[in-house]
């Protein structure tokens, strides 16, 4: 469930670490292969690190060689249709996305580790994601 993100970028400091802040409200990227997630495959919903907005089920996700997390659709594409990527809560850098990912959207989500959290399924339970 997304939280009520930081008003300024002093609070944003305080919340994220310094890789975080770089990567989220600079507009970084993190080394490639160097993310926590970039081979991750617990079952879960990945969440924004700033506020906690779903953004992605791990049954989006595929391994795209590159390095970094990438999913072949967001939760709610609402929003993210462009080359960058920002969380629509918070307005977070996230990653890019580009036209050469797999069916059925030919989409790449190319995501920072560091702009998410996995919020992993408990094994027989629905996602505790509320829509």
């Amino acid at each position: 469930m997304s939280k009520k993100p930081p008003q300024s970028e002093a609070e944003w400091q305080t919340c994220l670490t310094a890789e975080q802040f770089r990567i989220m409200r600079q507009q970084g990227t993190e080394r490639a292969f160097s993310g926590k997630y970039y081979d991750c495959k617990t079952p879960g919903t990945y969440v924004c690190a700033g506020c906690g907005e779903p953004l992605f089920e791990s049954e989006a996700k595929f391994d795209s060689g590159t390095g970094w997390p990438s999913y072949w659709q967001p939760v709610d594409d609402h929003g993210m249709h462009r080359i960058e990527v920002h969380c629509r809560n918070c307005g977070s850098h996230l990653g890019h996305v580009f036209p050469d990912g797999p069916a059925p959207t030919g989409l790449r989500y190319c995501i920072n580790s560091a702009s998410l959290e996995l919020k992993a399924h408990e094994a027989g339970k629905e996602s505790d994601r509320q829509d």
